[in-house]
């Protein structure tokens, strides 16, 4: 009796049929279908071959100074530019040193890419070859060649080599990345750690991240594992087509925790073309500086919901200006394509051909209105930047204080005190009370007033009448024009709460 229960417990156990002692009738647990994962061997049996490592020797950059202020990188730079930047530490790759020795004149450092011309050309990350002497790319066969470099975009941390193969390269092709979805399976082959050759698999855990690395963030975020040395490297989709490359990951440990940042294959591919035909990007360029718009914006300017790109300034003589572009428009649409948020217009803008000239729609004081703007260069338009225009203009001398604020029309001495730009004309802040709405919007000392109620403001009696216009229109808001710290270069928008 003990033997015939113990075979019984076997049995069941291991999901067999059993006959039980006496010839009793036959007995079954039901058994569950087994679900195989889909195998991706094959899959990256095939890519294998077209992934590099890339070693690099180079100057060693000089030690940053952490005690002194930086600035914010406003200007589109490479992510490494920014030390205030949080996922600066890991877009770094190895630095081979004695551990507490001083930095050695030389570095070498590891990274990933994939050949996508069988001729030798090959993608990786800028950050992973900028400050490179000499560049090695590895192979799967054991190969190793020399590299050069043929032209690199800090703007979305995208770099092109060449090598001289003796023999056609095993080669890849970017897919379309807007195709991608949230769910998807993707796998990321590198070099992590000096491990070349690794393969990791996950999915796409979402779309469109913006992680204040460039101008242009449009990340793809994937849980497939990626650590250093896999920066430059692709990131396939299960049909083998190159989905993104793998640039960044968010740790708290340096090392993988399922939050890794690929730049979408479909960003890529203009830039890598440029890069290859001119060395160097050509983007598209409009010539006007933009903020967001907020909900306080929205409300302020009678929108019915934020949506657009808020136009703070226009650089002179660039394609905005000639094209009727004003401070105070709102773009909703450029060529076609609507600009739902602040952050499309600018990638948009850049992705259109140089010399086009493109439709695009304005919100103008509660009107839409349609102009023609011819696309410029945006290397060409960096250059002017920097440029104004304007005289200055004197405003009879008067103070008001409002909102929790002190405003007076600027004086000569004004100017002076608070070194204020000398084409701008408005009304400068004095004082600002630290519980006040100018104070919750961080307007302070030295601000000027250059526009209220989308008008333009010659002195502080024109912003106190700006205020009660909006109050009698029953606005809960007025859009403030604002030139922060009294420089035309720093030009925003702010809505400030005129009733509760």
């Amino acid at each position: 009796m003990k033997t015939s229960n113990l075979m019984t417990v076997a049995a069941l156990a291991l999901c067999l049929p059993f006959v039980a002692a006496g010839g009793g009738a036959a007995q079954t647990t039901p058994q569950t279908p087994v679900q195989e994962l889909p195998s991706v061997a094959d899959i990256a049996d095939r890519l294998l071959p077209a992934v590099v490592e890339i070693t690099i020797e180079g100057k060693a950059p000089a030690p940053v100074d952490t005690t002194e202020e930086t600035p914010e990188n406003n200007d589109g730079g490479s992510p490494l530019d920014d030390p205030n930047n949080p996922f600066r530490d890991f877009f770094d790759e190895f630095m081979k040193r004695a551990p507490g020795s001083e930095p050695p004149p030389r570095m070498t450092s590891m990274g990933s890419g994939f050949v996508i011309d069988p001729a030798g050309i090959i993608v990786t990350n800028n950050h992973v070859v900028e400050d490179a002497g000499t560049i090695e790319v590895h192979f799967h066969d054991d190969t190793i060649l020399q590299a050069e470099l043929v032209g690199r975009d800090p703007k979305t941390d995208l770099a092109v080599l060449r090598v001289k193969p003796e023999k056609p390269l095993s080669a890849v092709t970017f897919g379309d990345s807007d195709k991608l979805r949230v769910g998807e399976w993707v796998m990321a082959i590198g070099n992590p750690f000096g491990l070349g050759g690794s393969v990791s698999l996950g999915i796409v855990s979402a779309r469109n991240r913006d992680i204040n690395a460039g101008p242009y963030d449009d990340f793809i975020q994937t849980d497939a594992a990626i650590n250093k040395g896999n920066s430059g490297g692709p990131l396939f989709n299960l049909k083998g087509e190159v989905m993104g490359i793998n640039t960044a990951i968010f740790s708290p440990s340096g090392g993988s925790v399922g939050i890794g940042f690929s730049v979408p294959a479909n960003t890529a591919k203009n830039v890598v073309n440029q890069l290859i035909a001119y060395g160097e990007t050509r983007r598209g360029w409009l010539g006007v500086k933009i903020q967001a718009v907020t909900p306080d914006i929205a409300d302020s300017i009678n929108l019915d919901a934020p949506r657009g790109a808020l136009v703070s300034d226009v650089t002179p003589t660039g394609p905005a200006e000639k094209a009727g572009i004003q401070a105070g428009d709102v773009i909703v649409e450029f060529n076609g394509r609507a600009v739902n948020a602040m952050r499309d217009l600018p990638k948009i803008v850049a992705e259109t051909p140089i010399g086009s000239k493109v439709p695009l729609k304005v919100l103008r004081k509660g009107a839409e209105v349609t102009l023609t703007a011819e696309v410029g260069r945006l290397e060409d338009g960096e250059k002017l930047a920097d440029s104004g225009a304007g005289g200055a203009g004197e405003a009879a001398p008067a103070s008001v204080t409002l909102l929790g604020m002190t405003l007076s029309s600027i004086t000569d001495d004004l100017r002076k005190e608070y070194q204020l730009d000398k084409e701008l004309k408005g009304a400068v802040v004095t004082e600002v009370a630290k519980d006040s709405p100018a104070g919750e919007k961080r307007i302070a000392p030295g601000d000027v007033i250059t526009e209220a109620g989308e008008q333009e403001v010659l002195g502080a009696a024109d912003v106190r009448d700006r205020i009660e216009e909006a109050k009698k229109a029953g606005k809960s808001s007025v859009l403030l024009l604002i030139a922060k710290g009294g420089k035309a270069s720093e030009m925003r928008f702010i809505a400030l709460k005129v009733k509760e």
